[in-house]
């Protein structure tokens, strides 16, 4: 049995071709057409990625008050996927509440340099 059968096991190596970083919400618009409450935003990785857009399903839990500026933790290389006719470039991380809601993940300490690597 190979450690990919055990509960999804990886090696260190492929960890490492997901590239994790912090970023801060500059602009949050609601996004109406996607099928659960959710925002279309902007977020900053500072120069060397840039400024990426991506869908966010967190109006139930986050005002866009509580957005905007906010430090997000994303998945920047995955391929961008259309959702509702928006190019969701990053994914923002999150975590599950037992009552369905979302607790982003985000760094402890802010400000952190935009684009930051997680490690």
């Amino acid at each position: 049995m190979s450690n990919n059968d055990k509960g999804g096991m990886i090696t260190f190596g492929e960890f490492e071709k997901v590239d994790i970083r912090a970023g801060k919400v500059i602009d949050v618009q609601d996004f109406p057409r996607a099928r659960k409450p959710s925002y279309r935003v902007k977020i900053d990785f500072g120069e060397e990625i840039g400024v990426k857009n991506s869908s966010l399903q967190a109006q139930t839990d986050y005002s866009i008050e509580e957005m905007l500026g906010r430090y997000v933790v994303c998945v920047v290389n995955f391929e961008p996927r259309n959702i509702a006719g928006f190019l969701s470039e990053v994914l923002v991380l999150g975590v599950p509440h037992e009552d369905g809601g979302l607790s982003l993940l985000e760094p402890g300490r802010v400000p952190v340099p935009p684009g930051s690597k997680v490690f």
